[in-house]
Order: C-alpha cells, then structure tokens, then sequence
C-alpha cells in the first residue's frame, strides 16, 4: 500500500470557503443533440428540442382547435345542438390553416429532416395525415371537393403536441455536464508577482509559469507542481478517492481539487485545454457523441405503419379507379391516409413515459433520458463506482487496538480530545467513534498542527499526538509487538492507520499507546441493493474503484461477489473507468453505470445506461440518464422494474395502436363495401377516441409497479 494511504497530516481550524464557482458554460443550442436524444432526428432539429416550445404551441392550438370542433357540424349532430352565426363557414378554414401551419409545423419540418436521412417515423406519419386532411378539406371549402376534416385535422395536431410536450418534458438533457464540470474551477486566482505578492486574476490570464497561491479550502485554478508548503488535497472530485492526499513540494496538483489544511504555492504547468479537468470533459464529450443513432420504439413502428399507410392508399386508389369509380377512389384514399395516423399511436409512448418519471420521482428515482429507460431492461451488467454509491464516501472507526494496560475505549476517547480542534475528514471520524464510546468526555489544550505528520495536544496533563507512519517516522518510535499484528491486518486490507503516542517524558521519550483502523463505510444498503440484482436476473455485479487491490478486494468480499463471476476493478483512473465500460462493451454486455463522482462522468456517458447517485455531483448528475435521489443503490433494482413495466406498456399500447389500424385501414379502404360496410371519417374519429381512451387507462396501470426498496 502506498505510504500516502495511512498519513493523517493536516492543519486546524475551520475549512475556510472556497470561491463561488463561475457561471455554467451557455448549454449548447437547442437544434443540437445530446447524448442519447439525437435519435429524434425529425422534432430534435425543427422543434427545438424544447418543452417550453411544445408547451405554447399546444396550448395556442388547442384554445384554436376548440371552435374548430364546436362549429363542426358532425360534432353538432353528435350531441344534437346548433350554433349559426356569421361567418361561421369561416371558422373551420381559418383556424384550421393557423392550427396546420403554426401547429403543425414541428411535424412538418421534422418530416423532411426524416425524409432527408431516408428514415421514415412518426414525423413522416404525422405529417403525411395533417397534410392530406388539409388539402382536402381546403378543396371541399373551395367548393372542389367533398371530404371536409378540419376539425380531425385540428383535433389530431393538438393531441399529437400534447404528447410531444410531454415526451420532451420527459426525455431530459445531459448537455449540463460539461457546464458542471467547468464549475468545479474558482472564478479567479491569486498569482504572485515577482515580490511575492498576490494579485487576483481571472483564470483566462493564467499562464504557464505563473506561481499561484491557493489558500486552506481553495481550489487549485490550474494543473502544476507545488513550489511552497505542504497539504492535504481532497481530490475525489477527480480520483474518486474518498481520503484527503498529502501533497507537498515537488508534488503534481490537478485543477479543480481543494486544499483542506494548509496554504499552497503551486507553479502553473497545464491551463484551458491542457488541464485534467479539461481533460475528463473530453471524454464525456466523446462519450455522449459516441451513441447510436437507434430509432425508439414509437418510430420503429410509426416507420412501418407509414409504408402499410402509403401502401394501402395506392392499392385503394388503383383497386377503385379499376372499378370505374374515380371519385370514391379518391375519396376512399384520402380516407385511408387520414386514419392511418390514430391519435392512440401519438399517445402510447408519451403517456407512459410521463407516467414513468411520475411514479419514479415519487420513489425517489428521476429518469433524465427516456431512451436510458428503455434500455435499463436489456441491461445484463451492473458496474457499481465504489466510493460514494457502495460506499459512505466517509470514514469510520472500524477498529481499536491498545497497549497491554490501556483501556481501548479511554485510549480513543484521549485521541478524540487530541483530534477535536482540526477539521481532518480522519479526525472528525475519531471525534465522531469517540463520542460514540459513551464515556466522559475530556478536553484539550494547547492544540498544534503537525503539516504532514498530525497533531498534538496535551489532554489531562500528559502530552498526545495522533497520525500515521510519517509522524511515527519523525518521533523515530516503532509500534509496538502487541498492537504489530493489528494494524498490519488493518494495512493489508487497505485501512487508514492511526497512532495515539503518549509524549509522557516529552518528545525524546514518546511511546505508542493505541492505534485505530479507519475505513470507508459500506452503505448499509449496498449488500441488499446486489441481491436484488440478482433477483431481477442481472448476470454479472462490477465493482470499480481508484483505491487499492487490497481495498477493493475487503469491500468486494463485505458485499458477496462472487469470484469468478463477479468483477472488481481496482486502481482505476479516471479514463481507464470510461474504457472498462467500453471493454464491457466490446464483450457483448449491456452495461449499466452507477456512479456519483466526476471521474465517473465519461463512463456514466459511455453505459447504456447511466445512473447517478443523487448526492453525487452535478456532472455526474448531468452525465447519467437516471438519478437516485435518495442515494440508495437498491434504487438500481426499482429503475429495472420500472423499464420493464414500462416497455411492457408501451408494447400493449402500440399493440391498441395497431389493432385500430387493422380494423380501421381496410375498412376505410372499402374491402367491405361490396357488403355496404364502410367507414365514414365520422365513425374514424369515433375508433380514435375509443383507442386514446383505451391506452390512457392502461398506462395507468404503471402506478402499481414496486419501485422502493423492500
């Protein structure tokens, strides 16, 4: 284990606040794609990809479609009122052409993109019914034709924005990411001039050479080397790594980390593009770019609904003008291209989906990227971040040993008194455990930091310190036999080690007394959260971690992985966890990732599917398709269900969709009107109602589905 792991080094006082972060970069335009959404080629570059545009154009379509449909006298015969006024003939035409021109224009334009990349769906489909239903109707008020469907027409633009809006609130964007991750800098920084002193300047001013001052709780604004002073770094917003780092001259620092004790003089070695920072966020980029481009469900099957559609139109069309019948062969085709896009089919999917992120949201689970979703089903590998999603991401006091004499619980009650003025993640745990030991509480004074060795402390008149190897190493003492066996143990298994030494007769007479194992705390949940995995039918459990063999290996065999079954991939950096997933990838497995740290966000990106835990970061927040709010992993089995579930629903509902097709398209064809069996645009609309209604309850059904952990 590298000596690094068990130093306890670090200064007192409280953690002064770092700079606010700079404002998030502007989110890329709304014609552009990200990550998963690109698939909507049509509505992505013509709508804007936007929820707020669906939202007001629905809502200005529907407050028109409203007298369209009050002032058609099929409505009117249907529930046998009148209204007659001037210009009333008028409503219909005008309205209608707003309702097709500004309503309709998302599907219009998402048509040609479709049309355009030879990959027809519901854009085409859409489009394909509105227009042929508008140049009829538009003929029939020019007095050129008899087949009026203004009203349908209206009535079909509206729902269908109805459920586009709810399918964009629903899909969510990850194109905060790389915004999150350019907020991890300081807004500015203190660069020292030839004197010495610091004068702040904006990060864009940095160049490399400079020497910057980065005060205890600041971030390092760029990559470099220290050149003065020695601290402890957290840097797990980049390695994952839960423990502070003790660094000091000599020593590379990276952009973005924080130092938690003590004042650094850093010498600029990487700024902008060069950093690591920059870095990682080129690899989200790439991440999210490098999905494909498979069409959703509703697509696939509005892909194949339009040939049938044009299909049955022209065999309309040529079987009725054979019968010498020219003017039902028109009328009958444009019937048939009409119905051929049910209200049910615009529905289907949009409903379930805004009911999945309903019911989920309630659970604590917010699904970000509907595709996500879909594909969670298909997921045969979990890969789990270890620190922070298995993990606490805190250390804990795992275990105590004492010299022969010393009593263990008076032992960490003397080092937590020692411990009670730093602000140390590893001394907060040894306050924590000793407040925990229910004892008298004691007191110190004349408390000193100890920069890269400890602290020190007297506690009822005999003088303490508490660190690791370092400290032991400078006060040139050894630990003794009886405690040798524990703490290699705690060593072995990737444990941060503390000693209490006694500086009974001052500092040339100092003895170890005590030493205490500090760990990373599995999540209480996360053994749990793996057996429900199992129980969903997931194959193979992975573990990813940047910490030591050794640690991985403790908390692999605390959770119940099965060797030769399970994986475990220790030491990882921050690009090696965006290529194990690739890997993974490679050999045949769908992958989900599960993760909340930065250096987790390009793999978060690169899974099938991403899920971050909510307490995470807002990068990896941003980079996932699914968060767990309430960082519970058992959460993961709930997102498989509901994938599930939902696709189960949206298979019944389009199944809905085209039963009515079946039905509906020969009939409107005429196959039965040897028979006098025809279907009216009337009796249409009627099957479209009916079919909505249909797959509106049955979406509802999602409610039912278990989401919480048991």
């Amino acid at each position: 284990m590298s000596e690094h792991t068990t130093h306890h080094s670090r200064g007192h006082g409280a953690r002064a606040p770092h700079g606010a972060h700079h404002p998030p970069a502007t989110p890329a335009g709304p014609g552009e794609p990200h990550g998963g959404h690109d698939k909507h080629a049509g509505h992505d570059k013509h709508a804007g990809h936007d929820p707020e545009a669906f939202r007001r154009t629905f809502w200005l379509s529907l407050a028109l479609t409203v007298p369209v449909v009050a002032t058609s006298h099929m409505v009117m015969d249907w529930f046998g009122y009148r209204l007659d006024f001037p210009g009333m003939a008028w409503v219909g035409p005008v309205l209608g052409t707003v309702v097709f021109l500004y309503g309709g224009w998302p599907f219009l334009a998402g048509a040609v993109s479709e049309i355009h990349d030879r990959a027809p769906g519901m854009m085409l489909l859409i489009a394909m019914a509105i227009t042929v239903a508008y140049t009829a109707s538009l003929a029939t008020s020019l007095g050129l034709f008899g087949l009026e469907f203004w009203w349908e027409l209206a009535a079909l633009v509206t729902i269908m924005l109805l459920g586009h809006w709810q399918e964009m609130k629903a899909i969510g964007q990850a194109s905060g990411a790389l915004a999150a991750l350019a907020a991890l800098l300081p807004d500015d920084a203190e660069r020292l001039d030839a004197g010495g002193t610091p004068q702040r300047v904006t990060l864009a001013e940095l160049r490399v050479g400079d020497t910057v001052l980065v005060r205890a709780g600041g971030r390092v604004p760029a990559d470099g080397r220290i050149v003065g002073g020695a601290a402890e770094l957290d840097e797990s917003m980049v390695t994952g790594e839960s423990r502070p780092v003790a660094r000091t001259i000599g020593d590379r620092v990276v952009a973005g980390t924080v130092a938690t004790d003590s004042a650094l003089r850093v010498r600029v070695a990487a700024v902008g593009d060069d950093t690591a920072l920059a870095g990682i966020q080129r690899l989200v980029s790439d991440a999210q770019r490098s999905r494909g481009r498979a069409q959703v469900l509703a697509d696939r099957f509005a892909a194949w609904l339009f040939y049938v559609a044009v299909g049955a139109g022209l065999v309309t069309f040529a079987a009725w003008w054979v019968l010498g019948d020219p003017q039902e062969s028109v009328v009958r085709t444009v019937t048939v291209l009409v119905i051929a896009c049910p209200h049910a089919l615009g529905l289907a999917i949009p409903l379930v989906v805004a009911l999945s992120t309903a019911v989920s949201a309630r659970a604590g689970i917010l699904v970000k990227d509907r595709l996500a979703l879909e594909r969670m089903r298909t997921v045969d590998a979990v890969l789990f971040d270890k620190t922070g999603t298995l993990t606490m991401g805190a250390h804990t006091v795992t275990a105590t040993a004492a010299t022969a004499g010393t009593d263990p619980d008076e032992a960490l009650r003397i080092a937590g008194a020692v411990e009670s003025d730093s602000e140390h993640p590893l001394a907060r745990a040894l306050v924590a455990a000793a407040d925990r030991s229910g004892g008298p509480a004691l007191r110190a004074a004349g408390f000193r930091s100890l920069p890269g060795r400890g602290v020190r402390a007297t506690v009822d008149g005999a003088d303490h310190a508490v660190g690791g190897p370092a400290l032991l190493r400078e006060l040139r003492v050894t630990v003794p036999d009886d405690l040798a066996a524990a703490t290699a143990a705690w060593a072995g298994r990737g444990a941060a080690v503390l000693h209490l030494v006694r500086l009974t007769g001052g500092p040339d007479d100092p003895g170890v007394v005590a030493a205490f194992a500090l760990e990373d705390e599995v999540r209480p949940e996360a053994r749990q959260a793996i057996v429900d995995l199992r129980a969903e039918g997931v194959g193979k459990i992975v573990m990813i971690t940047g910490d030591a063999r050794q640690v991985a290996d403790a908390v692999a065999a605390d959770l119940g992985l099965r060797p030769g079954v399970d994986e475990v991939f220790a030491e990882v950096l921050p690009a090696d966890k965006d290529r194990t997933v690739a890997a993974l990838q490679e050999r045949g497995l769908r992958v989900a990732m599960v993760g909340d740290g930065v250096n987790d966000a390009p793999a978060l990106a690169r899974a099938d599917v991403g899920i971050a835990i909510g307490a995470g970061t807002d990068v990896a927040i941003e980079s996932a398709g699914v968060v767990l709010a309430s960082s519970d992993p058992r959460g993961v089995a709930g997102v498989l269900r509901l994938s599930r579930a939902g696709y189960r629903k949206m298979v019944q509902n389009l199944a809905w969709a085209a039963g009515y097709n079946v039905v509906a398209l020969p009939l409107a064809a005429g196959v039965l009107a040897w028979a006098g069996v025809t279907l009216s645009p009337a009796v249409g609309a009627v099957l479209m109602s009916a079919s909505t209604i249909v797959v509106a309850l049955n979406a509802q059904l999602l409610r039912r589905v278990r989401l919480a952990p048991r």
